[in-house]
């Protein structure tokens, strides 16, 4: 035991000297005292909680050898309640990346149990809004010249405020009313500090987590979190997003105006509505049914139509990124966590889909080896077993001819249970990295589906989808 002990803090220690060199070399690349002072103070603050939460894991680990099967989970659920609460304040108060995976985190029951899932839920709403002197210098110094000279108005209150950057709503000087969303100032170097610190506690937290391809999803959060810094690439994914949904009933995109955007300012056409919850919630109320099923039927749709036909597709999808109009029309916001498909993996992934409805394991299995998924064993059984969870809903609308449901939320935990399960018996050792950012999009899918429990008109919302574009 002392042994296991030593260990155990000697991998804490290697932890902790680790996350102190990153905030060293971040501070040398920062320069300035202030720029100094900032880091350093965070780093104590994030790095102190990380390194927290893998002693609280790593102990608990050894303590557990002692205690009876009830008891450790018992202790177990303290340990997660403790460890949730500690990373949601952190995340909450020093915003950046860390508010930003905490968001993308609140969405993966699959990856966490359902006390951290609860807990981090709050980091959908809006972060504290930055003071609006910042604001009007940064689009000042972007659109090269005083915000009277290029918006006929502009509100200073925002009607958004999240980790990256926060959104004005303004008038153009011809009259267009418009969104104007505005990067936080100093927020890149926060964005790099912070990944280098999950990436450390995310290796030295892996042997306590369920078996996956961690180096994976570990690259793809980094690339993702890092495109939302550049409004310049998100503007262009906007563009074709509105171009290709473009005369597409019940659903809208905003159009960006390269005139008043720039590297840290994007403007695009206003699109009136109010978060999908709220109008959500408004139907379940008065028992809407129908309001329901269409908002979310349309909100699959689109996501099969960005996936399968498109080959890009907006991977940031909580709900604060969907507005319902009042029309009952779907808005699409924000694109800078967008991901794009070469045509060959879009073509795979449509293949995928539909040899999963004919129930063609055979060719499931060279699928899934086609498109870089890998286990442990090189048996595609732990990968048949996600698809069979992703997927099953389709393949059952597709048998009965009943109206599309997704799980409700027991089944969903019953079927992470069982997935758990088929993961340790035979791990994934290798992911395709697009697929973790289309798992992250369907299980978010999954919890509004499962919370509204819509019922989908299966032939017109997805059938052609599966059977087009390929």
């Amino acid at each position: 035991m002392m042994q296991q002990l030593n260990e155990v803090l000697t991998a804490i220690e290697r932890t902790a000297w680790q996350l102190r060199r990153i905030s060293d070399e971040v501070v040398r690349k920062g320069g300035e005292a202030r720029v100094w002072k900032e880091r350093s103070a965070r780093f104590s603050t994030t790095g102190f909680m990380l390194t927290r939460l893998a002693a609280d894991y790593r102990l608990f680990g050894i303590y557990s050898a002692f205690l009876s099967r009830a008891r450790a989970a018992e202790v177990l659920a303290k340990v997660h309640r403790r460890s949730a609460a500690r990373f949601y304040r952190v995340s909450a108060e020093q915003r950046g990346a860390f508010l930003k995976v905490g968001q993308m985190l609140s969405a993966r029951p699959d990856l966490l149990p359902p006390v951290w899932i609860e807990a981090l839920s709050g980091l959908q709403d809006d972060a504290p809004a930055e003071p609006f002197s910042q604001v009007r210098a940064i689009v000042e110094a972007e659109l090269g010249a005083p915000i009277s000279e290029r918006f006929a108005r502009f509100d200073e209150t925002p009607l958004a405020a999240a980790s990256i950057g926060q959104v004005h709503r303004a008038r153009t000087l011809d009259g267009i009313e418009v969104a104007v969303q505005v990067q936080r100032l100093g927020i890149e170097p926060l964005i790099e500090h912070d990944l280098a610190l999950l990436e450390v506690f995310l290796e030295g937290m892996a042997g306590m987590l369920p078996p996956a391809d961690y180096p994976t999803i570990s690259a793809e959060v980094r690339a993702r979190v890092q495109g939302e810094l550049d409004y310049l690439g998100e503007a262009r994914a906007m563009a074709e997003m509105a171009a290709f949904f473009d005369g597409a009933p019940g659903v809208r995109v905003p159009r960006p105006i390269p005139a008043l955007s720039g590297a840290r300012v994007l403007t695009a056409t206003f699109c009136e509505g109010e978060k999908i919850t709220v109008a959500l919630d408004r139907a379940m109320a008065g028992g809407d049914r129908a309001l329901i099923s269409e908002v979310l039927g349309n909100l699959l749709e689109v996501y099969l139509r960005q996936i399968l036909e498109a080959g890009a597709f907006q991977a940031d999808p909580h709900p604060g990124n969907f507005l319902v109009t009042a029309s009952g029309e779907l808005v699409l916001l924000d694109f800078g966590c967008t991901r794009a498909l070469d045509e060959a993996t879009r073509r795979g992934y449509l293949a995928l889909v539909q040899a999963f409805i004919v129930s063609d394991r055979a060719r499931l299995a060279e699928l899934f080896a086609e498109l870089g998924f890998r286990t442990e064993s090189g048996r595609p059984d732990t990968l048949l077993a996600f698809a069979e969870a992703f997927l099953q809903s389709f393949r059952k609308a597709a048998a009965s001819g009943a109206p599309f449901s997704w799980p409700s939320r027991a089944e969903v935990l019953a079927q992470a249970g069982a997935l758990l399960e088929a993961a340790k018996r035979d791990p994934v050792t290798r992911l395709p990295p697009e697929f973790v950012m289309i798992g992250r999009v369907f299980g978010t899918l999954g919890g509004l589906f499962g919370h509204y429990r819509p019922e989908i008109d299966y032939p017109r919302r997805v059938l052609p989808h599966l059977f087009a574009g390929g």
